[in-house]
């Protein structure tokens, strides 16, 4: 009887220190996330590759409208993303259920690149989970633009943050993503 309580009580002492440590990595790194807005899913496959390099917790920001075809026709000036990326304060609304958006110390924010820079929903998303202190590193995709003019802005726009500069991960390895990932560290 009293080797069954003993194994009962160390049973419980286990669950309890490993609940108190449950948004933390016993290893002493930082806990990542990543998180990104995909229209077409060109974005998603890069974010799932970063996912799986940062051991990150994969999360995607997701409208409250999906964005359909005709939203995405850059060619039409009426289109919804050309006339949410003319008005640089428009802010769609976003699905807000990220948990515990505070316990995260490194975030991979992706998006596809709209208009040289992030589509307006990125500043929905930071506005929304106030990363202040946290270090925050772009990530993208796009056509042919960089991120460069991305970076600088949200920079400015958003000092409180700890900004590293992100990349164009257009075609990125699972290699790729690995060495540019250890060259942030």
């Amino acid at each position: 009887m009293k080797k069954f309580l003993f194994t009962i009580s160390v049973m419980v002492l286990a669950l309890t220190a490993c609940g108190q440590n449950s948004n933390k990595k016993t290893n002493g790194e930082m806990k990542t996330l990543v998180a990104y807005f995909s229209a077409t899913g060109t974005t998603e496959s890069v974010a799932k590759d970063l996912a799986a390099v940062t051991g990150g917790t994969l999360y995607e920001i997701k409208p409250e409208v999906k964005y359909a075809a005709a939203d995405l026709d850059w060619t039409v000036k009426t289109s919804r993303s050309s006339v949410e990326m003319q008005d640089r304060s428009s802010r769609p609304a976003i699905v807000k259920d990220l948990k515990d958006a505070d316990s995260y110390d490194v975030i991979y924010i992706g998006f596809p690149v709209w208009w040289y820079t992030a589509p307006t929903i990125i500043n929905t998303f930071i506005e929304n989970y106030s990363f202040k202190g946290k270090t925050v590193i772009f990530f993208a995709t796009s056509g042919g633009s960089s991120i460069d003019k991305a970076n600088a802005e949200f920079k400015t726009q958003y000092p409180e943050i700890n900004w590293k500069a992100g990349k164009t991960l257009n075609q990125a390895s699972k290699d790729d993503i690995k060495v540019w990932v250890e060259s942030i560290k």
